[in-house]
């Protein structure tokens, strides 16, 4: 990818030359979770300008990890998907992920705050099962957030579909969650829990009783949360 390259033979290097460029990890990150069209690789890294995305994705096609395919039924859409090469990096992403988890400062991690990313990773992450057989509408309040950022709502459908929206969708709301953008954010990482950002009033639940018990269970936490933290 590199026009100078680190001109060595290790392995390391080459690959390093094809991984290491500007948001390409990150990029790969939200192929391995499940993102194929331009749109939603947007969402998922929202800070990425859509030049350099287009660009990055022209790059892995080039080197062999990334397919981009025609939607048939829509013209002029594509998807983008990783080939072997690209599903074989899904362990190093997985180990880079848990590795910043393991050591990287939760006060360092806690700094990048974007609702805009932790929404759209906590709707492909809930958990379904523990929520009623119908349709669930949750609504998310940030306080301390601008007007057009503060309000997002998750709609979970019956057969387990969730949708985003950053607009009022239109139905009865069953949950309204009010924290703030950084608990919530501690929590989806596995760095804090419902249970105690309630008993620190940090966070207030209003409506179904059963959404509000089971929340941490149907949250969904990322995939990083488990691994223990060894760096305060």
């Amino acid at each position: 990818m590199s026009q100078s390259g680190y001109k060595q033979f290790c392995p390391v290097a080459m690959a390093s030359e094809v991984l290491c460029t500007r948001w390409t990890l990150v990029l790969l990150r939200e192929m391995i979770a499940g993102s194929t069209r331009f749109n939603d690789l947007r969402r998922g890294v929202p800070k990425m300008s859509p030049t350099l995305l287009s660009q990055r994705l022209k790059e892995l096609e080039q080197a062999g990890i990334v397919e981009r395919r025609p939607v048939r039924s829509e013209k002029g859409i594509f998807e983008y998907s990783l080939t072997p090469s690209g599903q074989d990096l899904r362990s190093v992403i997985e180990a880079v992920g848990f590795w910043g988890q393991k050591w990287v400062e939760s006060t360092l991690s806690l700094k990048n705050l974007d609702p805009s990313l932790l929404m759209w990773d906590m709707r492909r992450n809930l958990n379904p099962d523990p929520l009623p057989d119908s349709r669930c509408v949750i609504q998310f309040l940030y306080p301390e957030l601008p007007a057009s950022k503060r309000n997002w709502w998750l709609v979970v459908e019956s057969d387990g579909e969730v949708d985003l929206c950053w607009a009022d969708p239109g139905f009865d709301t069953n949950l309204y969650i009010t924290t703030d953008l950084r608990t919530m954010t501690a929590i989806w990482m596995g760095l804090d829990t419902v249970q105690k950002a309630r008993r620190d009033d940090r966070m207030n639940l209003v409506g179904d009783k059963h959404l509000a018990r089971t929340m941490q269970a149907w949250l969904g936490l990322s995939p990083f949360a488990t691994q223990e933290k060894l760096v305060a």
